[in-house]
């Protein structure tokens, strides 16, 4: 029998005695207090959470990915920003994990350069076609430029070591002039093809992860690359926006030395083209990532690493006067670092599948936004590097939105976000954690049982979530959400909800005996189990002097968005 699990109650009712089912009020457990005010405006709320990438360009064009970027495009109603590895690479546009390629740049026999854009542009244009725009990354080195082609095509697997994948591409360009020209007849195809005012609205940025094995050359080669890199977007289209320096997380001391290394130069340096002091940028870049393990059996989550890395490029971008107020878009965040690497035979992964990642994921974007107030810093976005693999098995555990066309719950929580929209307004921060405490702690005491809202003129969203660390059963939790600064009129409310029993292909496909190679009828009701789920059906709602409480019973790892309309 389905449990009815929300009621809401105007102002003065209690919370069990609203209960149909007795054994959903656990006396044991106080209700979790969630008071908002619709009235009290914290700043914009900024779709931070409407960027996306991933390793694999060539994905893009194909069945699933094509299927997945109409629905990432559906759920926003302002443009999805997308990025992605390698479209510069050498070699057929085969696809494969960690791989992708263009052929964009070959040479013939005289040495003269040869460009062929009809890959990245199959790429742009399928983003193009669904209102979606690139944050066009500027590498990896064609063959023909690299100071050391060969080896050149990794060909890497799940369980193989990571640092088999950096070869001849990640070099760095044996003649500056050259790779310059490419960018600048890059860019200036852009505008041909695409307008000026769409090329204007792209980000423009160099490499990825230079600090590690992805470049193999030095620090100041990258500055040096940049200087041209820079330099040439700008000749091809001086309003472009030109970015970097996607270092890992900087709360590694040898990221944060590169990043200000590369702000150093930014900001004083010689420029390697022009002679003059400082190199143009217009946003600035860089990585954060989580930590997973596994302990007594279970995965166990580590936010905190996440936000500290984040919290220390907010403050290295902070103490540069000059670039404080520049956008910011931390260019992969996510739980950890390798999203092809497989639950299977990476056991520290397998919270991908099921709830733990959307409600670690409504947490932590919930933290960037207080994260980047409290340093002062422009947030512009945080992508999530995750989006399918193509031709894998079902379920197999990558860290990505959908397997084989069939959406997971943690695409829902960005569902919920593209119905946030307005302002962001006040949640009362007298819970268990504020963002200080996950930053600092993690989330391994009691549950991280919090909120994030907003409102705009004829709407108000209210996100909250039951998360912890670790991956372990436990009982519901009672949760009451008290909204204040509704209009004083019939409001008309939606209780969506990602658990175990709603908004979860996962599960579904658990108790269909979690088959290997679903029948048609199976992948139809795994394609409905995949869409973002009522808890109940929408109620109209009278505010009592513009409050309404609501009361839920909200297991651990679930979110729920209570969405209001007027």
């Amino acid at each position: 029998m389905f449990l009815k699990k929300t009621k809401l109650l105007l102002f003065n009712a209690a919370f069990c005695t609203a209960l149909s089912v007795p054994s959903f009020c656990q006396p044991e457990q106080q209700p979790v207090h969630i008071e908002v005010n619709l009235a009290t405006v914290k700043a914009p709320m900024k779709p931070i959470w409407a960027f996306f990438g991933y390793d694999e360009p060539n994905y893009t064009y194909m069945k699933d990915g094509k299927k997945l970027l109409t629905e990432i495009s559906e759920l926003s109603k302002v443009p999805v920003y997308v990025r992605v590895h390698s479209l510069l690479v050498t070699g057929d546009g085969e696809a494969a994990l960690k791989w992708g390629s263009t052929n964009a740049y070959t040479e013939d026999a005289q040495g003269k350069p040869v460009y062929d854009w009809t890959i990245v542009d199959k790429i742009f244009d399928t983003f193009i076609e669904r209102g979606m725009k690139p944050i066009a990354q500027i590498g990896f080195m064609p063959q023909a430029l690299s100071s050391q082609p060969e080896p050149y095509r990794h060909h890497w697997k799940p369980g193989d070591n990571y640092n088999d994948i950096y070869l001849g591409w990640a070099y760095p360009p044996k003649d500056y002039e050259k790779w310059a020209e490419l960018v600048y007849q890059w860019v200036k195809h852009s505008v041909a093809k695409y307008g000026q005012k769409e090329v204007e609205s792209w980000y423009w940025e160099l490499w990825n992860e230079p600090n590690i094995g992805y470049w193999k050359g030095t620090t100041e080669e990258y500055i040096k690359m940049y200087d041209y890199s820079a330099d040439a977007v700008k000749r091809a289209l001086p309003t472009a926006k030109m970015g970097g320096p996607e270092v890992t997380g900087p709360s590694w001391d040898k990221s944060a030395v590169f990043m200000r290394t590369f702000l150093d130069h930014i900001t004083k340096g010689k420029n390697y083209v022009t002679g003059k002091t400082g190199s143009p940028i217009d946003f600035i870049t860089y990585h954060a990532k989580g930590a997973p393990k596994i302990v007594d059996g279970h995965v166990q989550m580590n936010m905190g690493t996440q936000l500290r890395d984040l919290d220390k490029g907010f403050e290295i971008v902070a103490s540069y006067p000059t670039l404080k107020k520049l956008p910011i878009i931390i260019g992969e965040s996510d739980p950890e670092g390798c999203a092809a690497c497989s639950e299977d035979l990476s056991p520290q992964n397998a919270y991908r599948n099921g709830t733990m990642y959307s409600s670690y994921t409504a947490a932590s974007f919930a933290r960037k936004y207080e994260l980047a107030e409290a340093r002062g810093v422009n947030l512009t976005g945080a992508v999530s590097w995750s989006f399918e693999f193509e031709d894998q098995a079902w379920f197999r555990g990558f860290r990505d939105l959908a397997t084989n066309g069939v959406d997971k719950p943690v695409l829902n929580v960005f569902r919920m976000f593209g119905m946030m929209e307005g302002n962001r307004v006040e949640v009362k921060q007298d819970l268990a954690y504020d963002f200080k405490k996950v930053r600092d702690e993690s989330v391994r005491g009691e549950a991280d049982i919090n909120g994030l809202a907003s409102k705009s003129a004829n709407s108000a969203g209210v996100m909250v979530w039951n998360y912890h660390d670790d991956n372990v059963p436990s009982p519901d939790a009672p949760v009451q959400v008290l909204v204040k600064g509704l209009p004083a009129q019939k409001v008309m409310m939606y209780h969506y909800r990602i658990d175990k029993e709603n908004s979860n292909a996962y599960e579904t496909w658990k108790s269909m005996g979690s088959p290997k190679q679903p029948s048609a009828e199976q992948i139809r009701l795994l394609e409905k189990a995949g869409q973002l789920a009522l808890l109940t059906s929408p109620e109209w709602i009278l505010p009592k002097n513009g409050i309404a409480t609501v009361q839920m019973q909200l297991p651990r790892q679930a979110v729920s968005f209570l969405h209001f309309k007027w």
